[in-house]
């Protein structure tokens, strides 16, 4: 009974959040903010110039709002908007007004609206507050595009479609045309009212806005501060909505690491995007080739444990709420990394895939996806298969499921020298609760995980609830982890544990607590624009409830009116090691307890400007030894076209006697060259001592057409010791069109 008391907390921990947040009294932002759509009278041609018969009948927004550095009050300027739409088009046309002086850092797509000039678009087709589409356009016409989940706050930037854009800048402001199709978006006929927020970014002023009355502490795309777009009928049915996107690839490499011979090659693919209703999107892809994405981006790792990098590949990216968001960071029963790629990043061929994904109905939303790997070395061909659905209940929360299913196809051998690798099964179901003005949340969820002949301990328990308003944020978040919860489509931070001694990696599951306590401050007439303290509390078990771990940390943030902030860092850390652990080529730290704290001290300045910089510094004990960090970041940047970065890590940990001293270095520069919002050159190197590895990875890219690019890439990597000797090095091309069906 004593191994279930902290789920039984939780889960009334649960219930109170859930009790109270029914209580709590919701302010509906689409009976205050409405905007009428109705059809365009005349064509309109995107050109940025606003001069069509369309846009002088048009409704126009009322007055933005500021949303930061303070909110509830107007901004220094406004932004005006108006919407049309046709039979194929939904339309936009913005008025920015300025004073003409507008940071724009990069012409890249994906730029960003955070640090550049901006306006936005939040799209809620389904109206539901719980998934939504996000568009932005910079004064030069680069565009940023993603979908929205509204169980999480932040942008990954990655999805990416076809829409069309122009802009135009004058001397006291700038204007913006934009036209999305809409076999682009994800809708229902039948809805006629959609969700929709507009935001803008003014940074000469250092101010956000947007058009509804958002509070401060949330962010400016947040689903659930949406006005209400109004239609003046039933919006238009997407019809012959297929894209097929071909591609061919031509690549030399050598292999110096593995004594292999320069090779040459060539391969061919396709993807496909089949719009099956308005709602249902169907993606298939054939012998995908990612050679064009950009490289991990290295990091020194002091902990004991894994790191998780993000998925970065286009394909598993458009819904990947629907199967990546089960969990909470760092357990995640589905990462998408595990499919292609080997534990270091090395490609595993895809042979095919196919993804189904969408609104079944207003409120109920599905994914189902299945992808075939082939074999590779010591790795088998796989099949990846996942079903995950999606049901919004009450106001903003959600229900959901799923299922995952990896297969290997592994000879007689294969299968009695290791029989759990044969195959690998997760389900799991949960339930977040959010009430209309996100200020309360709860979640808890239930998940298995099935291997072959094993029986017990193989559940993940997850269960917490939060409070976010103004000036107060609290969370708080129990796990309880099997040694026998195995996640072959998943990852798992902490299950695994490194035995120095022994080199091998032992399997402890664990229970978590998690606690987070926010204090904001909004000074006003100050140079500071907000303050933040931040404490946060994990405590860790083992399985047996013996102590394991506790971490707090401490945390005190300004930032100031000009952009430029200051932090301070504070951390007590108690180790139970459970085996013997080295961060060093000296002998590994024993199996026993330790007490150490650190204090960091970091200031980046305003990233308005030309020339901006981030220094810091850490230092402490680190188990029984002494830590120091020093790191920095330097940037030039040539607004529009040159960006010039140099970032550089420095670590030294230094222990008593035989157990070792290391330092290690990790530099990092980065160039990247925007000739125009359709041409782009990037060259990025990374010298990690940790990982003994010097990358040079170049890459030009130019899109030829909307979303159709030709790619030449340069990847070099080399040991750091000995100094400079080759690995291997490969140059690519590629070529991709996309084709509207």
């Amino acid at each position: 009974m004593q191994y279930h008391k902290p789920v039984f907390f939780l889960l009334l921990l649960h219930l109170f959040f859930f009790l109270h947040a029914q209580v709590d009294p919701a302010i509906n932002y689409q009976q205050q903010f409405q905007l009428h759509i109705s059809k365009a009278n005349s064509r309109i041609k995107i050109d940025g110039e606003l001069d069509e018969a369309a846009w002088k009948n048009a409704e126009k927004t009322t007055p933005f709002w500021r949303k930061f550095p303070s909110d509830h009050v107007r901004p220094k300027k406004q932004t005006e908007v108006k919407l049309s739409y046709d039979d194929q088009f939904i339309y936009f046309a913005f008025i920015a007004y300025d004073d003409g002086k507008r940071v724009v850092q990069t012409l890249k797509r994906d730029g960003g609206h955070d640090t550049n000039d901006a306006i936005g678009i939040v799209l809620d087709p389904i109206n539901q507050r719980t998934n939504g589409f996000f568009f932005v356009v910079n004064p030069y016409n680069s565009q940023t595009d993603d979908q929205l989940n509204g169980g999480s706050a932040d942008l990954t930037l990655s999805w990416d479609n076809k829409w069309y854009s122009a802009t135009k800048r004058y001397a006291d402001h700038w204007t913006a045309e934009i036209a999305i199709p809409f076999k682009t978006l994800r809708y229902t006929q039948e809805r006629l009212t959609w969700g929709i927020n507009f935001l803008r970014s003014d940074l000469s002023n250092n101010e956000y806005s947007t058009w509804t009355d958002m509070p401060l502490n949330f962010r400016s795309f947040d689903l659930g501060y949406t006005g209400a777009l109004l239609w003046d009928q039933h919006p238009p049915s997407a019809k012959g909505n297929i894209a097929f996107i071909p591609y061919i690839t031509g690549e030399t490499s050598s292999n110096k690491e593995d004594s292999l011979p320069v090779k040459t090659s060539a391969s061919a693919g396709f993807d496909a995007k089949v719009a099956l209703s308005s709602s249902v999107n169907l993606d298939l892809t054939v012998n995908p080739d990612f050679s064009q994405v950009e490289v991990d981006r290295q990091v020194t790792n002091l902990t004991r444990y894994s790191i998780f990098f993000p998925e970065r590949r286009t394909f598993f990216l458009e819904n990947a709420d629907l199967f990546a968001d089960f969990g909470i960071d760092p357990i995640r029963p589905f990462y998408s990394r595990r499919i292609g790629l080997d534990n270091e990043g090395n490609r595993i061929p895809i042979l095919f895939g196919a993804r189904l994904s969408g609104n079944l109905a207003k409120r109920t939303r599905i994914g189902v996806m299945n992808m075939q790997t082939g074999r590779k070395g010591g790795f088998a061909a796989q099949n990846y298969s996942a079903v995950s659905i999606s049901q919004s209940v009450l106001k903003r929360s959600l229900v959901r499921g799923y299922f995952l299913n990896q297969q290997s196809f592994l000879s007689a051998t294969e299968k009695n020298q290791d029989p759990l690798k044969q195959y690998g099964r997760n389900a799991g179901a949960d339930f977040n609760y959010s009430n209309l003005k996100g200020t309360w949340s709860s979640w808890g969820a239930f998940h298995h995980a099935y291997k072959p002949g094993i029986t017990k301990d193989n559940n993940y328990i997850d269960a917490g609830g939060g409070y976010s308003s103004r000036a107060f944020k609290l969370m708080v978040n129990g796990s309880q982890v099997g040694t026998n919860y195995y996640t072959d489509m998943g990852f798992v931070e902490r299950i695994l544990n490194y035995d120095a001694a022994r080199d091998s990696s032992i399997r402890v599951g664990f229970k978590n607590l998690y606690t987070e306590a926010t204090y904001r401050m909004f000074p006003q007439k100050s140079f500071i624009s907000r303050q933040e303290i931040d404490y946060s509390n994990s405590y860790t078990v083992n399985p047996n409830n013996s102590f394991n771990e506790l971490s707090q940390e401490l945390i005190y943030t300004a930032t100031f009116s000009n952009s430029a902030g200051f932090n301070a860092i504070a951390t007590m850390n108690t180790v139970q090691l459970l085996y013997p652990t080295s961060f060093t080529d000296g002998k590994p730290l024993p199996a026993q307890r330790y007490h150490y704290s650190q204090l960091g001290l970091y200031y980046s300045s305003d990233i308005r400007k030309m020339f901006t910089w981030l220094v810091g510094a850490r230092t402490g004990g680190f188990y029984n030894g002494s830590y120091r960090q020093l790191t920095g970041t330097i940037s030039l940047r040539k607004q529009p076209h040159l960006n010039i970065t140099l970032q550089g890590e420095y670590n030294k940990l230094s222990f008593p006697g035989a157990y070792g001293n290391a330092e290690l270095f990790l530099i990092a520069p980065r160039v990247e060259l925007n000739f125009a919002t359709n041409l782009f050159w990037t060259t990025f190197v990374q010298y990690n001592t940790q990982a003994n590895n010097f990358n040079i990875n170049s890459r030009f890219q130019w899109r030829y057409k909307p979303m159709s690019d030709i790619f030449l890439v340069y990847t070099d990597n080399y040991f750091t010791s000995p100094f400079f000797k080759n690995k291997n090095r490969a140059i690519v091309f590629k070529m991709n069109y996309w084709l509207n069906l």
